[in-house]
């Protein structure tokens, strides 16, 4: 049987990539839209939704740390493995570090991060409005290299599977059973 993911690892890795979608979607559009309660609402949800996945990254770096990694096929070089490893813990640093610079920038902005509407998050900075546009610029740049580095990881999974014809993609794809 080949190395494969737990299930709960597997699980997680897609609810945050469809979570991070979904947030970076939305922040794309809210940001050009004029005031309005409307955009007030959306960045609510964007808030939401960050601090949520921020919870989930957490959670999923905790099962990574304690949980052994399938191994990957023993036809990739060792220059390749190590290059994959960087690449996932820089992902894993760009997951954290956006939710958080998302926070700090509200904070610096002064408006006060109320997850789901119930339960107010402290602000970390005093507010400064200078270093919130400096914030602004830094969760942008993150979400961007984000971008980056996911279309990255996707071209790889697909080179995995569809040139090198191994299990890299495989072993995170959820196993649906036959019936």
């Amino acid at each position: 049987m080949e190395p494969r993911y737990t299930p709960t690892a597997i699980t997680l890795h897609w609810l945050i990539a469809l979570g991070i979608t979904g947030a970076f979607g939305l922040g794309v559009y809210m940001h050009e839209l004029p005031l309005s309660p409307t955009k007030l609402q959306l960045y609510s949800w964007h808030k939401w939704a960050g601090v949520t996945l921020f919870l989930l990254i957490l959670f999923r770096l905790g099962w990574r740390l304690t949980h052994p990694v399938p191994t990957l096929p023993g036809t990739m070089s060792p220059a390749l493995r190590l290059a994959a490893g960087a690449a996932h813990w820089v992902l894993y640093a760009l997951m954290l570090a956006i939710p958080l610079s998302g926070w700090l920038m509200s904070s610096a902005k002064g408006f006060q991060t109320v997850w789901f509407g119930l339960v107010p998050l402290p602000d970390l900075l005093a507010k400064d409005a200078a270093l919130g546009d400096t914030l602004k610029d830094v969760h942008e740049a993150l979400n961007f290299t984000l971008l980056g580095l996911v279309v990255l990881h996707t071209a790889a999974a697909l080179k995995h599977h569809f040139i090198d014809r191994d299990s890299v993609l495989t072993r995170m794809l959820p196993r649906f059973r036959k019936s």
